[in-house]
């Protein structure tokens, strides 16, 4: 299967409001350039998983954003919900059948109109469903020789605190066209630089706190670097901290996640600070290196173990003594995740049957649902596919 890297750019959590998401998501279509014919689909299918959220779910949500290759901009949407599940999503998916006396369209039209469709669902827990919609002909025109629609290998999911429009934490991701960063010595220390001081309330920038400038598939030796930032505290302030931190992190020009980590702590000596992790997946290697600072989450996932990898203490941007990367070996079929604290340590993989064998977002998703704490920013990333 080919694979991709997606830039995407969270637009709104729609809650209380889930009829207003047909409109948003009709009004974003042609914000982008979509045309009437599929900006009226994607608000037909936006409109079709929001009626199914009022009539069959508990606490339901609909994050809507754009999403972009150096080719196409799309729109996607999640819809993610506390219950109660699905123990048979095979049945639910088939036009004509509905628990509430709907047309019976539902889920099998979202389907069929969406480029890419996912969906992971625990009975007695909840459900999350993708669908991505590309301008026609979409991405999914174009299939690498397996017959299979390309996939991301990297997608996250960014939700602000309760009653918040801002959001603190974000994600970013690029390919690292460089060889292996630390041939015959997995793991080292280095000083982090006196932090490099500049004048405070004047920094803006524009770029979305969310994933990083798209790109294609990798080649031989290449490696993607993924990186995740809480701002420390909530609203404004913080996410101006995390903006800085994603736009350190994109023009970077380190290789190691020590190195980029210093230019990132270097780059927030102006703003709060924030809890930063750099991750670089070696897929020849099958291997990640990780380094983190502050209170973020990273750990190498199967469908029977979640193994941790070590923050150190401190606030990039302010103190941090010494970056350490470390280095763990990738098993085949797992899945690197990335978190802020918004999301409780204490989930576990079996919690999620099959969730793994699902999209990035999908799983990020499901993880923001299972875990996520709505008195905090959060934002969890996921990456799978590349070993």
């Amino acid at each position: 299967m080919s694979v991709l890297l997606l830039a995407s750019e969270d637009v709104a959590w729609f809650r209380d409001d889930l009829a207003g998401a047909r409109g948003a998501a009709s009004r974003l279509a042609g914000r982008i350039g979509l045309s009437e014919q599929r900006a009226g689909e994607i608000a037909l299918a936006v409109s079709e998983a929001a009626s199914n959220l009022v009539k069959h779910a508990v606490a339901g949500a609909i994050v809507l954003r754009v999403v972009r290759t150096e080719q196409h901009a799309g729109i996607e949407f999640l819809a993610v919900d506390r219950g109660p599940g699905m123990a048979d999503v095979a049945s639910a998916m088939r036009d004509g059948r509905s628990a509430a006396g709907t047309l019976g369209i539902g889920l099998g039209m979202v389907a069929r109109l969406a480029d890419t469709f996912d969906l992971h669902s625990v009975a007695g827990q909840g459900t999350v469903m993708l669908a991505r919609f590309w301008p026609r002909p979409g991405l999914r025109r174009h299939p690498d020789s397996s017959g299979e629609p390309a996939q991301s290998v990297v997608e996250g999911v960014t939700r602000p605190i309760s009653g918040a429009t801002e959001c603190g934490d974000g994600w970013a991701a690029h390919w690292d066209a460089a060889g292996s960063s630390t041939p015959g010595n997995p793991s080292h220390d280095v000083a982090a630089d006196p932090p490099v001081r500049g004048p405070r309330g004047t920094l803006r920038v524009l770029d979305s706190p969310t994933a990083g400038p798209p790109s294609g598939a990798p080649s031989a030796g290449r490696a993607l670097l993924v990186m995740l930032c809480d701002g420390l505290g909530h609203g404004p302030l913080a996410e101006l901290a995390t903006r800085v931190a994603i736009r350190a992190f994109r023009i970077s020009r380190g290789h190691s996640p020590d190195e980029v980590m210093r230019e990132i702590h270097q780059a927030l000596a102006g703003t709060r600070g924030a809890a930063v992790a750099v991750a670089r997946i070696e897929p020849d290697q099958r291997r990640v290196l990780y380094c983190g600072v502050g209170n973020t989450a990273g750990a190498i996932v199967t469908t029977t173990s979640k193994i941790s990898l070590p923050s150190l203490p401190g606030i990039a941007g302010h103190h941090v003594r010494t970056l350490r990367t470390v280095t763990h070996p990738l098993p085949a079929g797992s899945v690197l995740v990335m978190h802020s604290d918004g999301l409780t340590e204490r989930w576990n993989p079996e919690s999620l049957p099959g969730v793994l064998q699902h999209s990035a977002a999908v799983i990020a998703g499901q993880l923001l649902r299972s875990a996520g704490k709505y008195h905090d920013d959060a934002s969890v990333v996921a990456a799978k596919g590349l070993w």
